[in-house]
């Protein structure tokens, strides 16, 4: 693609905006009509908390069937995300830009007192808009912060499944992009299965939404985590049967690694005295949970996220970085959050944070850091 047809793809089309509102529309409808179990959020500052209606997996599932007969009817093309790729990315952005503007003077006006509405404001409209003015803002009854998060990830999703079906027609679907598909596949649907679990996450519990929270959620992990997608459709990579088969150990672990220590740290905050590995749970300070996945690292969880993002990019092969982009990020990202996460527990438990870091001195990677 030239300059110049890279310039006017920049500008969104009409098909793209309405693929954009479509998809929107009908996850807002779908999360709002769909059964699915209400959740309890964590305890907010004022002791109240929101609900969460995670009917995610359901709304994915009835999307997908959807979209199988819309292409088997001819109504849609299945390489449509793939053809307009950079329209959508275009079209998202400006939404993105949009919204947070409308977040950041709607959050300026609320008079609410609770935890969720009250309105932030540093007097910094750089630092407000970025970080967002309210913890849990609604439009039309909707959780636009869980909304977001559930949008971004069912669009890597179907980004991926529209890449796939560009290579399936040009022939060029090798075991690389299958291997990619499937651990993507894998990874989102599982996060739907146990969507629940996003709901004591730091940022649904105490992130406001802003431009951060937003770009990078409708954004930046459909646009960016498919990466690999993008540069397989375009190279063909011919792994061998080792290093496909140590791609597949990495995605094992770092999947057995990542889903355990996250569910065990929901079930622990849900109900302290669950078992943990068939032993009840060890505590610091009667607080801090020393047992499992975090008796290993602080972070054990990320240690498992790292290893999934590697996963990802590893069927692209080594000849170029760029394949590498998200795992590279994800591995600057978390290693600055731990920093933060750090401070802010020492900060907070004070001489059980120090007796804590005592029994579990690795942060993230065990005997390395």
């Amino acid at each position: 693609m030239d300059a110049a047809a890279l310039a006017a793809s920049l500008v969104p089309s009409w098909s793209a905006v309405v693929v954009l509102f479509s998809y929107l529309g009908y996850l807002a409808a779908a999360g709002a009509v769909l059964p699915g179990k209400l959740v309890p959020g964590a305890v907010l500052p004022d002791s109240s908390r929101l609900h969460y209606r995670c009917n995610g997996l359901l709304s994915l599932l009835l999307l997908l069937v959807l979209s199988a007969l819309g292409v088997y009817m001819g109504w849609m093309s299945p390489t449509v995300i793939a053809d307009r790729g950079i329209e959508l990315l275009s079209a998202t952005f400006i939404f993105s830009v949009i919204v947070t503007f409308l977040l950041y003077y709607s959050g300026l006006r609320s008079h609410h007192k609770s935890s969720s509405l009250k309105p932030h404001v540093s007097g910094n409209f750089i630092q407000d808009w970025w970080l967002g003015v309210q913890l849990n803002p609604h439009f039309m009854g909707v959780d636009l912060k869980f909304f977001f998060v559930r949008a971004g990830m069912m669009a890597w999703l179907f980004i991926n499944l529209s890449l796939f079906a560009k290579s399936y027609l040009a022939g060029s679907a090798n075991l690389s992009v299958i291997l990619y598909q499937f651990f993507c596949a894998w990874y989102i649907v599982d996060y739907f299965v146990h969507e629940e679990l996003m709901t004591s996450t730091w940022d649904i519990i105490a992130e406001r939404l802003g431009f951060m929270l937003v770009f990078g959620d409708l954004v930046f992990i459909p646009f960016t985590f498919t990466i690999q997608g993008w540069w397989l459709l375009r190279n063909n990579v011919e792994l061998s049967l080792l290093a496909a088969t140590v791609n597949c150990f990495i995605f094992v672990i770092g999947y057995l690694v990542f889903r355990g220590a996250n569910k065990q740290k929901h079930v622990f905050k849900k109900s302290p005295k669950a078992l943990i590995w068939g032993k009840p749970p060890k505590l610091v300070g009667g607080k801090l949970l020393v047992s499992g996945y975090w008796g290993i690292a602080r972070h054990c969880n990320y240690l498992g996220d790292i290893l999934l993002a590697l996963s990802f990019s590893l069927p692209c092969g080594t000849s170029s970085v760029i394949p590498y982009f998200y795992p590279t990020y994800l591995f600057i990202l978390l290693i600055w959050r731990e920093r933060r996460d750090e401070a802010r527990c020492s900060e907070k438990y004070k001489e059980i944070w120090v007796e804590y870091c005592k029994l579990v001195p690795w942060r993230i990677f065990p005997y390395v850091y």
